[in-house]
């Protein structure tokens, strides 16, 4: 059965709750680990991003992809990643697909060590430096919840303030708040309460 467009994994964008959201460990390693991984590539590819963390796509499990180079042999899927051995720093301008619009200049380590389950679950690590480990240290904030608006500073904020302010009025469009109960109504109840049957 073809799966419907709303099971489909989509980009979600800022201010969704699940971006701000810890993610939890992958504890299963299954064919369905593989097809999120295979629809999250091809999410990057169509926004022409080099990156894309679970949180984005609305699922808080710590998976992220990504591609350095846009050639199809460099794919990488890094699955309960860990960072170690963070070394020098560099300051260099990011942008964020689920910030779309927002772009801002980040301070990221230029080298630093990675370790990280493949699909299959087996462990590897490498060192990665320059580009690519300014994707990868991207996407792992994704997984701890981290968005470039916290490691921006004031003049940055400012710069983006018209897309950041346009982004919260889409999420406030496309989820009005439930009304509150009227203040008489709730009162009234309360009143019913305490009489005696």
């Amino acid at each position: 059965m073809t799966p419907s467009k709303s099971s489909i994994p989509q980009i979600v964008f800022f201010p969704d709750p699940r971006l701000l959201k810890a993610s939890a460990p992958v504890t299963r390693f299954d064919s369905e680990l593989a097809l999120l991984a295979t629809r999250m590539f091809q999410l990057m590819r169509d926004a022409h991003g080099v990156g894309l963390a679970a949180p984005q796509v609305g699922l808080n499990i710590r998976l992220f992809v990504m591609n350095p180079t846009g050639q199809p042999e460099d794919d990488r899927i890094l699955i309960n990643p860990e960072i170690t051995n963070p070394a020098d720093e560099e300051d260099a301008e990011e942008g964020c697909l689920s910030l779309p619009n927002v772009n801002a200049n980040i301070v990221r380590a230029k080298t630093i060590h990675l370790r990280a389950q493949d699909l299959a679950g087996h462990w590897f690590e490498r060192t990665e430096n320059g580009w690519p480990a300014r994707i990868v240290q991207h996407e792992f904030d994704h997984l701890n919840g981290i968005l470039i608006l916290d490691r921006m500073g004031a003049v940055a904020r400012m710069t983006n303030r018209k897309a950041i302010k346009e982004l919260r009025d889409n999420w406030a469009q496309a989820h009005p708040a439930k009304p509150a109960k009227p203040a008489k109504a709730a009162a009234k109840k309360r009143s019913t309460r305490r009489k005696s049957p």
